[in-house]
């Protein structure tokens, strides 16, 4: 056997005694010199070598220290450069490393890790279950998965760092790396859907490895025979031309791929009629559907706000998708879309296409109870679908036999649930390109938002119980009036995170872009006092045991909250009798309270009807302008229809009972008419409230509002649109002190809590007990609950009152809150009282600081006139009504009738 030979290892001379040695920095040898037993005679030997050492260097020699039994250890007197020395002390090298290595938290002592975790497991081959964040907090550890849910907690006396293993509830945890404060304070560790990067967008899925390539000219160059395809490739139009819109390129080069890319340029037809909003949002909507956007998805939300066009920004969309493709050769990008809608646009949008396409460019398939379905699935020639959302649910089987490349959801903030069978018919057609068009895309909670927003783009904010876990309960809670600091912190970290997200797919306008091209909107409030038996009816009904026991819970209150709704409109609503459980309910309360001394008066025993009718007369005397008067109950249509009647004032109608087919005839004959054929117009809100336009009206009255401020806004908007002429004068009538106030002040709390995720946020939908209690309160006094709430100093002629500040400014003049049953002076801390009604006073404030934008007019002020003169009498010039109430209609309705509108709120576009 080959043995090889044996070769002393080579001896490094030791350096001079001038120069220092790290041994820090010096690697170990892979393996240590082996220790053998030396005589008596080696010692002293070795013990002169060491002594010599110090005046002349000398190579460094192995010891060989005897080792045995009885045998004293002799430590090596000379240096072993594979041993780093270690010490233990304070300064010492290790703890310099560790102290370098340490992680460093943020200024309230908190440290967050990226993780790895698993149960403990006993096998040799150990795996981890999965990733999950660990937060440290004064020495509080909680361990999370990427799903946000607590998987374990407990103390830890030192901070980690990467590479430790460490034991917490029940699992092992290997910290992998440390993650920012701000990172975690956005939710990004639970979100996994990472945003796209330039590069990676809009990629066409490459050729297969193995696959065959394209055919190559075995011809050499220069032989003269072209190998280029004599089809040249050309944009469908002129890119170059003035005014032209064309849409962002892709961001790959194709052209290695023999594909040629193109401009995609929007069909001058319809782009020479865009404005610059709607020109930005083509623009938009076509890179969401064609991948372009930097997130993982091909959906969007056109959250523009009524009036801005949503309908021809989307028309052009389908247009240029329908004919044309960014890969020249290739067909176009869209075959068949589906546009779904309620049913009363769905005339409207035929209509748009024919306006702004023609019958000839396309033609559009209306889904109606008649049609045949196979017609626009089987056929060539339809391209465009128009389908109600209850028609889909029905046909939703037949649509499956073509592919639908797109679909638009007009009016999407229906499909708010995720059990919403509408949805979940689109969703059965697994179409990736969906976009939702709608004005107000958050209306209640952010649970809605959500829905939408998968719905959209599914899994890109993952599942609703991860959602809510980091994004609602944090924002909502930073919300209320008791949140911490941290819980402030953590809900705008959170809210700023989800708007960043969401803006990447929600594009959003306000209607002050019109302001440009549309007249001026006047926005006005109109309190009105309640008739006095209206108001002895309202007060005998809380009186009520009934009533009583209905205030304990929202559900059973539910019913109490429209029969007094029913009040504030008219008394004379009490007197339909049905056979339904409200029905049954509101007569046993009427009975009861008829027995009190109280029944409903017939007449317009309403001080909303008083004002109402006051304002119609005087517009029909003055004016040739006509109105739309707007309700959320077809009863109280029918008690105004009775009123126009007994006037002579002609009208037309619009509610649930008009046939679908009828009503965009009753649309286009109201604008075309005079106001001698059709004064007025009565529109069901809930039937024809959104997306119809009735600009041949310049006024509209909202009679009674809604407990979702969206439904309001969209049916206030129906006169301000594209093709208005007129100045636009809107009117809320509330009655004041009654439930109907109480609602108007949630509608403004809920849009006082906007600007959040884009321009609207609504916190929970739920009331409160004490809110409850305070529903079902009558403040006959006041002459308005609204503005004593805000507490400005506006002096309620009409002056823009002063902004709220934000340090919390005392009042002026305040009385302190009153106090209930019987208490010693001497045991009433007046400042504190004072501090507390002061911030009561500054939460209402904050709360409803939208209504620092309207002008506060107190009509007994204004109209009060300058008695110059008199003994007593302030001396001060008073406010000319003209010179604060911008509508010379109201004024004079006001100056005839001083005591039946306790307040107005204004505010104009001017």
């Amino acid at each position: 056997m080959y043995r090889k030979k044996f070769v002393p290892p080579l001896l490094v001379k030791r350096p001079p005694a001038s120069e220092s040695v790290d041994h820090r920095d010096t690697e170990p040898p892979q393996k240590k010199a082996k220790l053998e037993p030396r005589t008596n005679s080696q010692e002293s030997v070795g013990s002169e070598t060491s002594a010599r050492s110090d005046i002349e260097p000398k190579a460094p020699l192995v010891s060989r220290a005897a080792v045995g039994p009885g045998s004293k250890f002799n430590p090596p007197q000379v240096i072993r450069r594979p041993l780093v020395p270690i010490s233990n002390s304070s300064s010492g090298i290790g703890n310099e490393k560790e102290t370098e290595k340490a992680p460093k938290g943020d200024a309230e002592n908190r440290y967050y890790f990226n993780v790895l975790w698993r149960k403990f497991q006993a096998r040799k081959h150990k795996t981890w279950d999965g990733d999950g964040v660990l937060a440290i907090v004064n020495g509080n550890a909680t361990l999370q998965d990427v799903n946000g849910r607590d998987i374990g907690s407990g103390r830890v006396s030192k901070i980690p760092v990467e590479g430790d293993i460490i034991s917490l509830g029940g699992k092992e945890v290997e910290i992998d790396s440390l993650l920012p404060t701000s990172d975690f304070l956005a939710g990004k560790p639970f979100l996994k859907s990472k945003e796209k990067t330039s590069d990676e967008s809009a990629t066409i899925a490459p050729a297969q490895f193995y696959a065959k390539g394209g055919f190559k000219s075995p011809l050499m160059a220069g032989t003269g025979i072209s190998t280029v395809n004599p089809q040249k490739a050309v944009a469908r139009f002129d890119p170059t031309a003035e005014g032209a819109l064309v849409m962002k390129r892709p961001a790959v080069d194709l052209s290695s791929k023999n594909k040629t890319i193109v401009d995609v340029v929007v069909d001058p037809v319809i782009s020479r009629h865009l404005r610059p909003h709607q020109r930005e949002g083509v623009a938009f909507l076509y890179e969401a559907v064609m991948g372009m956007r930097p997130y993982e998805g091909r959906g969007a939300i056109l959250a523009d706000e009524m009036g801005l066009g949503k309908t021809l920004q989307t028309i052009a969309l389908l247009w240029t998708l329908l004919k044309q493709n960014p890969v020249h050769g290739q067909g176009p990008v869209i075959k068949k879309a589906m546009i779904v809608c309620p049913v009363t646009l769905i005339n409207n949008w035929k209509k748009e296409f024919k306006k702004w396409l023609g019958n000839e460019r396309i033609h559009v398939f209306v889904a109606d109870a008649k049609s045949n379905v196979r017609d626009f699935t089987h056929g060539p020639i339809y391209n465009v679908m128009i389908v109600g959302y209850e028609r889909l649910r029905n046909i939703q089987d037949k649509l499956k036999q073509c592919q639908v490349d797109i679909i638009i959801a007009d009016e999407g903030h229906r499909l708010k649930t995720a059990e919403n069978k509408s949805a979940q018919a689109i969703r059965a057609l697994a179409t990736p390109r969906r976009v939702i068009l709608s004005g107000t895309p958050l209306q209640n909670d952010l649970r809605e938002f959500f829905v939408m927003v998968d719905f959209v783009n599914p899994g890109i904010l993952e599942g609703y119980s991860t959602f809510k876990k980091q994004f609602e309960n944090p924002i909502v809670r930073s919300q209320q009036p008791e949140a911490s600091n941290a819980d402030k912190e953590l809900g705008n970290a959170r809210k700023g995170e989800l708007t960043k997200l969401t803006n990447l797919f929600v594009l959003r306008r306000t209607a002050t872009i019109l302001s440009k091209y549309l007249p001026p909107k006047t926005d006005i409030v109109l309190f009105c006092k309640p008739a006095k038996p209206q108001l002895k009816l309202y007060q005998a009904i809380l009186n009520t045991s009934i009533a009583k026991r209905q205030m304990g819970s929202m559900e059973t209150a539910l019913q109490l909250i429209t029969l007094l709704k029913k009040v504030c409109n008219s008394t004379a609503l009490l007197k339909s009798r049905g056979k339904d459980e409200d029905s049954n309910f509101s007569s046993s309360i009427i009975e009861e309270a008829r027995l009190a001394g109280a029944a409903p008066a017939a007449g317009h025993s309403s001080g909303k009807l008083r004002v109402l009718e006051k304002l119609l007369v005087t517009l029909k005397k003055t004016t040739k302008e006509k109105v739309v008067l707007v309700s959320n109950y077809t009863s109280t249509l029918d008690i105004l229809e009775k009123m126009l009647n007994s006037k002579g004032f002609h009208h037309l109608r619009l509610d649930g009972k008009t046939p679908t087919n009828k009503r965009q005839d009753l649309v286009d004959r109201f604008n075309r008419v005079s106001s001698d054929v059709a004064f007025a117009f009565l529109l069901s809100s809930k039937s024809g409230g959104a997306g119809i336009n009735l600009i041949g009206a310049s006024r509209l009255v909202l009679f009674d509002s809604d407990w979702n401020p969206a439904n309001d806004l969209q049916s206030m908007a129906r006169v301000h649109r594209d093709g208005q002429t007129s100045h636009v004068y809107i009117y809320r009538l509330i009655t004041t002190g009654c439930i109907d106030e109480k609602i108007y002040q949630r509608q403004i709390t809920k849009q006082g809590l906007a600007d959040s995720v884009m321009d609207q946020k609504a916190g929970g939908s739920n009331f409160t007990s004490a809110e409850l209690r305070d529903l079902f309160t009558l403040d006959a006094e006041t002459a308005c609950n609204t503005h004593d709430l805000l507490g400005c100093n506006c002096g309620e002629t009409g002056q823009m009152p002063d902004d709220i500040a934000d340090d919390e400014e005392e009042p002026e003049e305040e009385e302190p809150i009153k106090m209930t049953g019987w208490t010693k002076a001497s045991a009433v801390d007046m400042d504190k009282q004072e501090e507390t009604y002061r911030k009561a006073t500054l939460k209402s404030r904050q709360r409803m600081k939208a209504l620092l934008e309207f002008s506060h007019i107190n009509p007994e002020k204004v109209t009060r006139k300058d008695t110059e003169g008199d003994e007593g009498s302030d001396s001060r010039p008073q406010e000319e009504p003209e010179s604060v109430i911008e509508d010379e209609i109201l004024q004079r309705v006001i100056e005839e009738n001083p005591t039946r509108i306790s307040f107005v709120f204004c505010k104009s576009s001017l």
